[in-house]
């Protein structure tokens, strides 16, 4: 097996990453919840700031996986961070060190911008995800909840 080659998404790979990101939603069970679009990741991932970044991991040329990630801030550290959005590998692509690698390289672009943590969120019936970042010194944070707002709910507060 070759080792995995991580690069930088540009907006010519809109349709890979929106068919890696299709693939993230059904394997957790949330299809029905895509509505971004080729056009719209193009526009986002080629804007002359982006606020969105992503990697793909590519095995002997072909995509397998990806990270979708931006930085945050911590007011408690004062210093940036780097939030992981998304991470998927093709499940018949793991095991092979893709999601390290993919992990990898996200922390030294972290590292390379002064970041002072790493964080994303899990869902809870995802163990295999949770053992294999605990396998690389991750640890859970107890004692948060995570809310959301959607479009309506922003609306209706604004």
């Amino acid at each position: 097996m070759s080792e995995p080659r991580i690069r930088p998404a540009l907006p010519a790979d809109a349709p890979v990453l929106l068919s890696l990101i299709r693939g993230l939603a059904e394997y957790e069970k949330l299809a029905h919840e895509v509505v971004a679009t080729e056009a719209q990741l193009a526009a986002e991932l080629g804007a002359p700031d982006p606020v969105v970044h992503a990697l793909i991991a590519e095995r002997a040329g072909e995509p397998v996986g990806f990270a979708l990630y931006f930085f945050s801030f911590s007011t408690f550290l004062g210093r940036r961070g780097l939030y992981l959005e998304d991470l998927f590998v093709l499940p018949a692509q793991r095991g092979h060190g893709i999601g390290r690698a993919l992990l990898a390289e996200l922390a030294g672009r972290a590292a390379e911008r002064g970041c002072g943590r790493m964080e994303w969120s899990v869902l809870d019936w995802n163990v295999d995800a949770q053992r294999f970042y605990a396998g690389l010194g991750a640890r859970p944070l107890s004692g948060w909840t995570v809310y959301r707002l959607d479009r309506a709910a922003i609306a209706a507060l604004g």
